[in-house]
């Protein structure tokens, strides 16, 4: 399973970016899509995910700027941004909970990253 996100960049802060993330591959169901970010020196933590229901979980940090959607035909989550603030400044990472067919137990896969930085 191969998993590329897009999205990054530079923005002000107030400003609003759109991540998005596609899982393609060996794929049978995806169950959990979620985003985590890592600043330097910090752990990697939750930002925000969205089970295979559509149910949602988002950490304090981001709760009421940050949306989290999928297209479950597209294998596909996507994190809108706004109301961006500097210590929202990390490298995203797209997390994918998958299997590749009856039998096989869920696995997660992680993507490459995508560099947000929001300036003050």
């Amino acid at each position: 399973v191969q998993v590329v996100e897009s999205g990054g960049g530079l923005v002000q802060a107030g400003g609003s970016l759109r991540l998005s993330c596609g899982a393609s591959g060996s794929i049978f169901r995806i169950s959990t899509m979620a985003w985590y970010r890592q600043a330097p020196g910090n752990q990697r933590e939750l930002v925000a995910r969205v089970t295979s229901g559509g149910t949602t979980n988002y950490a304090d940090s981001v709760k009421g700027r940050f949306t989290i959607s999928r297209d479950s035909a597209k294998n596909t989550v996507y994190l809108q941004m706004n109301s961006l603030k500097p210590e929202d400044t990390a490298v995203y990472y797209c997390n994918v909970q998958a299997r590749a067919g009856l039998g096989f137990s869920d696995r997660d896969f992680w993507g490459q990253g995508t560099q947000v930085t929001v300036s003050s």
